[in-house]
């Protein structure tokens, strides 16, 4: 039975493997990790991990399992609800939609790629700034979010931030000799 190290140095041990001899087709269910070494075509659905092998042929209409990594060839649309790791020398063709997606050098990669939006609201109070800030560009929601609109709106609904504060907003030009400053109508002296 084949063992992969992967994170860690960490021996992973598959539950079942097919070996390079073995080709099937059809449905395949599983629980656990599976390891396909040989050739596979029809579909997956599984609740568990699965590891394409180095020379590994798999075509199916749609892969939907909770991880993947892929060494050989993969012809599919992939769904992944944890991660999908396409190894240096792999093949995908086929369109992937995970929650995680890394691709290392050297992969031929066909398709399009999409990541699982879980739409989970984020404590602000429990990540460090650099989290907040990742959070912020890709737009996630967080509970501060709510907070700013509900301030707004509670702002608007009392005529709160529409006045100004006595401020000119007239541009100011200062006179050189006495540094006193002239208000003008916007055009330059």
């Amino acid at each position: 039975m084949p063992k992969f190290s992967y994170v860690n140095q960490k021996e992973i041990i598959p539950t079942a493997t097919l070996s390079k001899t073995t080709s099937l087709k059809g449905i395949l269910h599983f629980d656990g990790l599976i390891c396909i070494m040989g050739k596979f075509d029809g579909s997956i659905e599984a609740k568990g991990d699965l590891i394409v092998g180095k020379g590994a042929h798999v075509e199916c209409d749609y892969i939907n399992v909770n991880s993947i990594t892929v060494h050989g060839l993969v012809t599919a649309k992939i769904e992944a609800k944890g991660k999908v790791d396409l190894m240096s020398g792999s093949e995908v063709h086929g369109d992937i939609h995970a929650g995680r997606l890394r691709i290392a050098d050297n992969v031929l990669f066909e398709g399009s790629c999409s990541m699982i939006d879980e739409g989970a609201e984020t404590e602000i109070f429990d990540m460090t700034t650099a989290e907040i800030k990742t959070a912020l560009r890709r737009g996630i929601r967080t509970d501060a979010d709510e907070v700013s609109e509900i301030t707004a709106a509670e702002d608007d609904k009392n005529g709160i931030g529409d006045e100004t504060d006595g401020v000119s907003e007239k541009p100011v030009v200062e006179d050189s000799e006495n540094g006193a400053g002239d208000e003008t109508d916007g055009a330059l002296v």
